[in-house]
């Protein structure tokens, strides 16, 4: 039964990630999600329901468009493969449960807010405020859940993300964002205190590796912006799922 449970949810992963995609094309471009219909891009072709079956309609018109031919963005495939993958492993953790509902919508979230700041180094304010509005409610209202920190400890951790990066914002002079800074404070308020902690330490371990790689590889310069919000979001669900545990094993060194 587990194994059909896991699989229903990898097929609603499909399906959210569909339309993740449309919030992550629509989104920056300050586009409404629902009017017009799904449509390609260059030709303005509507979508017929074959085009938008999620993983298959790609796979078989080989990523392009159905219509003129133009191709389709691979992150296309990669965001529903992505979403999918992650919707599974969620139920796989947290079983049929209001965890289970939370990481959810978190995840979703974080998916978009990543794949929008790879491609146009932006985190929307209409997706962040909503999602610190959201960390807000659930911790005055479901703070009994596992992933759900309580208000004294969410309000906490949302000050200590807002400030951390602030104070980064104003002494880089520019190198870091104001997206980063209020995407910071969002997590912070998602996962809490002293949980903010791990979910930075991560962000900034994973984009120093990455900013290393590409600068030995001369794929980026030193001087070349590097988004840091993919990172911020990788910590948060690293954080969401493993933060306790992260920081336990970190805390027996001292005991």
């Amino acid at each position: 039964m587990e194994a059909l449970w896991a699989i229903f949810f990898a097929l609603l992963g499909l399906v959210i990630g569909s339309f993740l995609n449309v919030c992550i094309d629509r989104i920056p471009q300050r586009q409404s999600l629902t009017s017009p219909p799904s449509h390609c891009p260059e030709c303005d072709h509507k979508l017929s329901t074959l085009d938008l079956i999620p993983i298959f309609s790609y796979l078989w018109l080989k990523g392009r468009c159905r219509y003129c031919k133009a191709p389709i963005p691979r992150r296309v495939l990669y965001v529903e493969m992505a979403t999918g993958a992650t919707f599974a492993i969620l139920y796989l953790f947290y079983g049929l449960s209001g965890d289970l509902a939370v990481t959810l919508v978190y995840f979703s979230l974080f998916l978009t807010l990543f794949f929008i700041d790879v491609e146009h180094h932006l985190l929307p304010n209409k997706l962040v405020y909503p999602g610190a509005a959201l960390a807000v409610v659930l911790s005055l209202f479901l703070s009994r859940l596992e992933v759900v920190p309580g208000i004294g400890s969410a309000a906490a951790g949302g000050g200590i993300g807002l400030g951390i990066f602030l104070l980064i914002a104003l002494l880089s002079r520019g190198g870091m964002g104001w997206g980063d800074v209020k995407m910071a404070g969002f997590i912070g308020l998602a996962v809490g205190f002293p949980l903010v902690f791990v979910a930075i330490l991560l962000a900034v371990v994973a984009g120093g590796l990455v900013a290393g790689i590409l600068m030995a590889t001369q794929k980026k310069g030193r001087k070349q912006a590097i988004a840091f919000g993919p990172f911020l979001a990788l910590g948060a669900m690293a954080t969401i799922l493993w933060g306790q545990t992260i920081l336990d094993w970190y805390l027996g060194f001292f005991s």
